[in-house]
């Protein structure tokens, strides 16, 4: 009880930050949707779709290699920290000067032409994430998650300056004749690039403070340690892929397998504009899987040894499943008024209906990165690239069948099918290697039950605003009722009654 009401206690610090943190960025959807252009947010939706793969790709699962061997290896943590951030950082300049050198071709190839600054300025924001990554690594595994939030938020809020002032405070400065057209270089015509600059500019500021907080390394490549890190790591680079495989080609794709004309008055880079901002509004799930993330990884590794982790494994896979569901139904019920708030262009609302497919996409996202830790603790992280792999292949094929039929529903439906069929394949190896007492059945109740009254809700409509903000709401409440009285054995259990003498 003491370990799960921790782990509850830390992801609800991690969430504060992060759910504050991101919900800030979040924000910024009405700002672009207002000022940018919806081929400006093609452009930003397939480029940050290849700035999520390639950061995996820049990192290689050395977050999670970092914790196996600070925890569960006997080996001094600091020498850990110095070889695998020398590590990083020698990998960072060689991937992030290919990507630099190469920029014109991927412009090209892209549909950008003469927009290769574009891809360099990509490289130079990948390069910054990677080194952040161990230090932000070591922050959580010393339980300094007040310094990490606060180094979290304070890069966002950079971000948040940066973009306003080049998207909304320039051009305002520049028709009120404060400022000249040109002023330090600034263009009118662009877009996405201010996107991209302040993102660059956010996270290099935040370098040294996080180094700093963290403790500067000192270069060091052990040998004993390098050699079986690396081999425990290259699995889970495709591990991690699974987080963003799935995001590359349905948003990446979208605009290139979506036939021309499909939807009226849009071509297929706008379209694929509205595709993405309607998957920034799933994000709401995924701010919650990520503050979990933030406090499960460390935590389930130092729990390893214990002979009870598998039913504490269990139990938290089942709370986590609990509180997504209900989180999913909230949302998706009120989307109609969520996307009118941050979709702020007519147009973009079109797809609303396929959020609370992406809702639960994101939810089985996390269903599988809680299914994962079989095979981390058991050092069988090959297991991790033949799951991602059929993933990765479904989504493909999900895409080139049902985009051009379906348009952005098909794009969607490679969301959910990617990790279900991953989650499907993860439980049935792991229970096999590492039998944990998940409560399958429930679970499964849960996450169905909750996605179709999600669209019941989304859907039901009486033609009376606050009639219909009532009944969707109370569909809330029903669902609420109905956890309840199934896991009223479970409340018990965790949130006993204080006695009153």
């Amino acid at each position: 009880m003491g370990n799960f009401k921790k782990l509850a206690g830390q992801t609800a610090v991690y969430g504060l930050s992060s759910i504050l943190g991101r919900s800030i960025n979040f924000l910024m959807i009405i700002v672009y949707t207002a000022y940018l252009s919806k081929e400006a947010m093609g452009s930003f939706t397939s480029i940050y779709a290849l700035i999520g793969f390639m950061n995996i790709v820049f990192t290689y699962g050395m977050e999670t290699t970092f914790f196996r061997y600070s925890t569960g290896k006997k080996l001094d943590p600091r020498e850990v920290y110095n070889s695998t951030q020398s590590l990083l950082v020698i990998s960072t300049l060689l991937l992030g000067s290919g990507l630099f050198l190469l920029a014109p071709i991927l412009a090209e190839w892209l549909e950008y032409p003469g927009q290769a600054y574009l891809f360099r300025w990509t490289a130079l924001i990948l390069s910054f994430d990677a080194v952040l990554a161990i230090p932000f690594a070591k922050l959580r595994l010393e339980n300094k998650a007040l310094i990490f939030a606060g180094s979290k938020i304070l890069n966002i809020l950079l971000n948040i300056f940066f973009n306003l002032l080049l998207i909304i405070g320039f051009p305002y400065l520049i028709y009120s004749d404060v400022i000249p057209e040109g002023f330090l270089g600034y263009r009118l015509d662009w877009g996405v690039e201010y996107i991209l600059l302040s993102n660059l500019f956010a996270n290099g500021l935040i370098i040294p403070f996080v180094w700093w907080k963290a403790g500067f390394f000192h270069f060091q490549l052990e040998k004993t340690i390098i050699k079986p890190m690396w081999k425990y790591s290259i699995p889970l680079l495709f591990m991690g892929l699974a987080g963003v495989t799935n995001e590359l080609f349905s948003r990446f794709l979208f605009e290139y397998v979506l036939p021309p004309n499909f939807y009226a008055g849009l071509t297929a880079r706008e379209a694929g504009g509205v595709f993405g901002a309607n998957f920034k509004l799933a994000i709401l799930m995924n701010l919650v899987i990520q503050a979990f993330k933030y406090a499960a990884e460390p935590f389930f590794f130092k729990q390893a040894s214990d002979k009870n982790s598998p039913f504490l494994y269990a139990k938290v896979m089942h709370a986590f499943i609990v509180f997504c569901t209900l989180l999913m139904v909230a949302i998706s019920v009120n989307l109609n008024w969520i996307g009118n708030l941050f979709l702020r262009q007519p147009g973009y609302e079109e797809g609303l209906f396929i959020v609370p497919t992406l809702l639960m996409g994101y939810l089985l996202l996390g269903v599988y990165f809680n299914l994962s830790i079989w095979f981390k603790i058991t050092d069988q992280t090959k297991y991790s690239f033949w799951i991602t792999l059929v993933g990765a292949v479904l989504t493909v094929v999900v895409i080139y069948i049902f985009v051009p039929v379906w348009g952005y529903m098909g794009g969607a439906l490679s969301t959910i099918s990617c990790y279900l069929i991953m989650c499907v394949l993860c439980y049935w190896y792991g229970q096999k290697h590492y039998l944990i007492p998940y409560k399958t059945t429930k679970g499964l109740f849960y996450l169905s039950f909750s996605f179709i009254i999600s669209y019941l809700g989304f859907y039901l409509d009486t033609g009376n605003p606050l009639l219909n903000f009532l009944l969707k709401n109370g569909v809330i409440l029903l669902y609420l009722l109905l956890v309840i009285i199934l896991e009223k054995e479970f409340i018990k259990a965790y949130f006993p009654r204080k006695k009153v003498l």
